[in-house]
């Protein structure tokens, strides 16, 4: 089948759910971003690879495990957790850490895009919101006052010199990393703020862990505090933490994928990757995690988002032939 390009006119507008992926310019898609066209083998939309796919996936393979349940060993669950882009995992933490979660969690497979690696690991994360204090005043009085913003400039400098140790002869391929993500303070034009809040983003490694991050933060902090007298201490809030994993050698759900994928024709490779995913609060949880292997795709999160399709049928038989194995008697 061959779709049609939508034609010229005002955007498209389609309804937002809560934590939905924005579309951006959704006059810039070449077919409406919920059209699921079928273009020279490629289907097009939102969500298309990042996870409508892997969901199609995993539910064939179910149904293929259910027609033979009676000769495996153990359970398979299929987990869709509708509140991921959040960042919050709803369902995911209902399922592991709510009432009647599972006494035991041998491994999880997460269906996210890619057919050159299975993510076997990746960078943790720690995030935290800097509520950075000064002394209200109006702008053009007499006297001046520390202004909360200003301090905050002066904590963004100090925290982009801050030393993050390396990664030498580590058997782990990635530095840290230290990002102020967003800054918000002030109104107006009158008015000397007296609060200014940061959002700082650590990925963390094996060589900067959680606590070790923290720690660089509030000695980071303190210093800066020191340096304005006459304002209260920043106060740090944090948000998020989960730590750095990376699955090893030995690991059962990696040595499975990896061979699936091999027996399927697939060149598949091991990899460690920069940004977290929920194989990070699943490592948190002692859980082994591969989070990354699916299908082919182009644009993911951004403009005319889409996956190909022939790349279907090799990473259902490799996720299919990989449970087979993990729930063969031995």
């Amino acid at each position: 089948m061959r779709g049609h390009r939508r034609p010229p006119g005002p955007p498209l507008r389609s309804r937002r759910l809560p934590g939905h992926r924005p579309y951006g310019d959704e006059a810039a898609w070449s077919y409406p971003p919920t059209s699921g066209e079928l273009v020279d083998g490629w289907l097009h939309g939102r969500g298309a690879s990042d996870s409508k796919a892997g969901v199609a996936i995993f539910a064939h393979v179910l149904a293929r495990l259910q027609a033979v349940h009676a000769q495996l060993h153990g359970a398979v669950v299929l987990l869709l957790d509708v509140d991921e882009h959040t960042g919050a995992f709803g369902g995911a933490k209902a399922y592991f850490e709510g009432p009647g979660a599972p006494d035991r969690v041998d491994g999880v497979m997460i269906g996210y895009p890619g057919v050159e690696h299975v993510v076997t690991g990746g960078r943790g994360v720690l995030r935290a919101r800097l509520h950075v204090h000064g002394v209200a005043s109006h702008s053009g009085g007499r006297a001046s006052t520390p202004s909360a913003i200003a301090k905050a400039a002066t904590l963004i400098g100090a925290l982009g010199e801050a030393e993050l140790p390396s990664t030498a002869g580590e058997d782990f391929p990635l530095p840290a990393k230290l990002t102020v993500t967003a800054i918000t303070g002030g109104e107006g034009y009158s008015t000397v703020p007296d609060l200014c809040t940061l959002n700082v983003d650590v990925r963390l490694t094996p060589a900067l862990d959680g606590q070790a991050a923290e720690n660089l933060l509030r000695s980071t902090i303190a210093a800066v505090d020191v340096a304005w007298p006459g304002t209260q201490p920043t106060h740090v809030e944090i948000t998020t933490r989960w730590p750095a994993y990376r699955l090893g050698e030995g690991s059962a759900v990696k040595t499975a994928l990896l061979r699936a994928a091999a027996a399927a024709g697939l060149s598949t490779a091991p990899k460690i990757a920069g940004p977290s995913n929920i194989g990070n609060y699943l490592a948190g949880l002692g859980i082994e995690a591969t989070a990354g292997f699916g299908v082919d795709h182009i644009g993911l999160h951004g403009t005319d988002e889409r996956i190909r399709t022939a790349s279907i049928p090799a990473i259902q038989a490799a996720y299919h032939h990989a449970l087979l194995t993990l729930l063969s008697p031995r």
